[in-house]
């Protein structure tokens, strides 16, 4: 996926915030979801909301199944509606609300030695059994790389070590990030 542009990147963040204020005002999508230009590629995508500087929800598809357009949508209203770790978004926290949106790289194997702090999100699979991490989570948590592979484990719901077992895999991405703090925000 190459670099959006500014203007991509407004216009991606304007449609998860419309996405948001639809679902959580009128229970609704949006009547209209852009699916030309940069919204008809396919790539992975995670929507993260914070609300006054803390994190509200985040959730994201790894492998791309829908147009960016349908995925940016869904994700959004996901992360403001149904991540399970919080409360959904109440109507008087959208104007306190920011969008940060992450577009994933195709996802590859990658040996643990390989995994670059800060560079690499990771994404750790034993059977039916998933966890993902974004880059940015090693760096704001100060882990070490065998941290990090462990606390990808963990959300897994594996034990710590589990990154070690041969039937895992072990996934990296690298992201393109972008956030209505990044980007000239409209209310």
């Amino acid at each position: 996926m190459p670099c959006l542009s500014e203007a991509d990147q407004r216009a991606a963040l304007e449609l998860a915030r419309q996405a948001i204020r639809d679902a959580v005002l009128h229970r609704k999508l949006p009547d209209v979801i852009p699916r030309e230009g940069i919204f008809s590629q396919r790539a992975g995508v995670f929507v993260t909301l914070h609300v006054r500087g803390n994190l509200q929800g985040c959730i994201g598809v790894t492998e791309p199944g829908e147009s960016l357009g349908e995925a940016i949508v869904r994700c959004a209203v996901s992360a403001a509606l149904e991540d399970p770790r919080f409360s959904p978004l109440k109507a008087s926290q959208l104007e306190e609300m920011s969008i940060e949106i992450s577009l994933l790289s195709p996802l590859e194997p990658i040996l643990p030695e390989a995994v670059e702090l800060g560079r690499h999100g990771l994404l750790i699979v034993n059977h039916a059994q998933r966890g993902l991490l974004l880059p940015k989570v090693a760096i704001e948590h100060r882990l070490t790389r065998e941290q990090f592979l462990e606390e990808t484990s963990r959300k897994a719901g594996l034990t710590r070590d589990a990154w070690k077992d041969p039937e895992t895999r072990i996934y990296g991405f690298t992201c393109e990030v972008f956030s209505e703090t990044s980007s000239s925000r409209k209310g």
